[in-house]
């Protein structure tokens, strides 16, 4: 059968594919996501944000040197985490690509309800050695303006990563895979106030702080939230954009600005 993604066609009988970010865009406003995944309008395009992979990339890169091993991190044990090891598993690598969530062995689920699979691209997974649950670890990187402040979840835009979150749970276990109602955002922030040298003679070194914060998941949300985006996709009409969506003031200012 013929995979189903890009623009919504009705008449494919395969299960949609979306990733976490189109349930997110279908969330923040009906409209866009209508546009985008049944119009075939392009969202309009900002750049990748390179420093953010990296750190992701390098984050990775140290905790694979302890993937499944008998030892865990470093900067697991100071944190009084030493029950917590990265986990190993033959398809840890097809779960981390999220560009090709829809194919298999990735981490993705179908929701027959919706005939949606949903999917995306992990950051980590760490095994807890008490409980023998696993924990999905998100990884973030920032760089805070004022000094010594506390990272949290509290920004209201971060509502979003919990989503993720909670997704990323709920994809994994229906997998089959015992997860934790407990997942982990590790925060990199980059130090822009303490007193170190940046550059030297041949390169420049940032320091960044480090962040572990617990999150509890909640998944209740998203099979509803299916439900939704199945009927928005059948439906022949585009939806009322989200009241604070800034694309819909933005093309309400257009059609004001058109008439007079």
């Amino acid at each position: 059968m013929k995979r189903h993604r890009s623009t919504f066609d009705p008449s494919n009988p395969a299960p949609y594919e979306l990733s976490r970010s189109r349930v997110e865009n279908f969330v923040r406003c009906p409209a866009c996501f209508y546009l985008q995944q049944v119009k075939g309008v392009p969202f309009p395009s900002i750049p990748g944000f390179n420093i953010n992979e990296a750190t992701d990339v390098l984050l990775k890169r140290d905790f694979d040197k302890y993937r499944g091993g008998p030892d865990t991190h470093p900067f697991l044990k100071k944190n009084g985490m030493n029950h917590l090891i990265p986990f190993e598993h033959e398809d840890f690598e097809k779960w981390t690509q999220s560009m090709h969530f829809g194919a298999e062995g990735r981490m993705n689920t179908v929701h027959e309800e919706s005939n949606i699979k949903l999917g995306g691209g992990l950051d980590d997974v760490w095994l807890n050695r008490k409980t023998n649950e696993l924990h999905i670890v998100d990884y973030k990187s920032t760089s805070q303006k004022s000094p010594n402040k506390e990272i949290t979840l509290d920004d209201y835009w971060k509502a979003g990563y919990k989503r993720q979150m909670d997704m990323y749970v709920w994809v994994m276990r229906r997998k089959g895979f015992s997860i934790s109602s407990i997942g982990y955002f590790l925060y990199c922030d980059g130090d822009r106030f303490s007193d170190y040298d940046f550059l030297n003679s041949d390169n420049a070194i940032m320091r960044f702080k480090m962040s572990l914060i617990p999150y509890q998941v909640e998944t209740s949300w998203i099979e509803p939230t299916l439900q939704k985006i199945n009927k928005c996709l059948h439906q022949s009409n585009t939806p009322q954009h989200a009241e604070n969506c800034e694309y819909g003031g933005f093309l309400d200012a257009l059609k004001l600005e058109r008439r007079s």
